[in-house]
């Protein structure tokens, strides 16, 4: 049989077809706290409770074009590179049907998170050292399996943090805030002296000579990060 005969004859509904969505946990840092954008659900299922933004996934676009449509939709960012992070396909993780979905995930520099406009129902929520996210210090319900899904994201964060930390920066900046950026992804305080002795001896930073502004006392010197950008 040829193939086209093949095709023509092909019965596309011999196999059942889950549905597939994506799932996008969106990372800034806000008030020296790493936090991550969430939307309340006004419908079933999980009403009222905080989910990640997310849509399915159109038959004609790519997961990758539905993450984006997703972050310009509903948080007005334009540009950013969404990275795919796992894909979540539990027989039981969604109660209306069988979804897949795959998650992506987006770290905003400091011009990102002032571009960034949350819709109504949206918010930023904090990332407590311990993983749990909190909304003025209290704990907040996910819908769905969206918590392991923040959980294994910011897992992969900080496995990587040394050089991921620059995404959440802006391109001058201080060894304070990159400091800053590093206890607040991995969850605990740093030695400060070891902390810069090891981030100058891996040669991405060069310094500026330029330094920061609006400190009354010891301006620190700002350093960009070799291989951003």
């Amino acid at each position: 049989m040829e193939e086209a005969a093949f095709l023509h004859g092909y019965d596309p509904d011999r196999y059942d077809r889950p549905s597939v969505a994506v799932d996008c946990v969106t990372f800034g840092m806000m008030d020296g706290q790493l936090v991550v954008l969430l939307s309340r659900r006004y419908q079933h299922p999980f009403f009222g409770d905080w989910s990640l933004p997310g849509t399915f996934v159109r038959i004609d676009e790519s997961p990758e074009v539905a993450a984006e449509r997703v972050l310009r939709d509903k948080a007005g960012l334009v540009g950013v590179a969404p990275e795919q992070v796992h894909c979540f396909g539990a027989v039981d993780r969604d109660p209306r049907m069988r979804i897949i979905t795959i998650a992506y995930r987006v770290l905003l520099d400091p011009a990102a998170m002032v571009a960034l406009r949350p819709g109504e129902g949206q918010c930023l929520a904090t990332i407590a050292p311990t993983g749990a996210i909190q909304l003025a210090d209290q704990p907040l319900r996910l819908a769905f399996d969206h918590a392991a899904i923040v959980g294994l994201t910011l897992e992969r964060l900080r496995a990587t943090i040394d050089d991921a930390a620059f995404a959440l920066l802006p391109d001058r900046f201080t060894l304070r805030e990159l400091q800053e950026v590093h206890e607040a992804v991995s969850g605990r305080s740093l030695n400060k002296p070891g902390f810069r002795r090891r981030m100058l001896e891996r040669g991405e930073l060069h310094g500026t000579g330029e330094y920061e502004v609006g400190r009354a006392f010891r301006p620190a010197e700002l350093y960009v990060c070799r291989s951003k950008g």
